[in-house]
């Protein structure tokens, strides 16, 4: 008589910044470190992220900061090629971490291209 066997699939989860992409069907992903600052009248807080998907308007990435719904964000890269202001247009909360969609305030020419 055949025995079963089991053991666990690898599943991979999907991040919660992906799951928030589902909302943006324009975006794209992509892998882009930058530093992100909130600015908050004359205090500002800081971290380290990667933009995981963009659109021509908007960027998304997760955050260990506390942000809110119309924060006003600058995202820079270390070349300097992005230097940008955005405003939180989106959150979702999954497992202590936060997925972000910001909305650039300005055009921000050529940072993504799409094919």
């Amino acid at each position: 008589m055949p025995t079963q066997a089991t053991g666990r699939a690898r599943v991979r989860q999907e991040s919660c910044t992906a799951k928030l992409a589902k909302f943006f069907p324009e975006a794209s992903p992509v892998r882009i470190p930058v530093r992100l600052t909130r600015v908050v009248g004359e205090k500002a807080s800081s971290e380290s992220t990667v933009i995981e998907f963009g659109t021509a308007r908007e960027v998304l990435f997760s955050s260990t900061l506390p942000l809110e719904f119309a924060d006003m964000l600058r995202l820079q890269n270390s070349d300097g090629t992005l230097d940008a202001e955005a405003s939180v247009v989106a959150l979702q909360y999954t497992s202590g971490r936060t997925a972000v969609a910001a909305r650039f305030t300005q055009d921000v020419s050529n940072w993504i291209v799409k094919s």
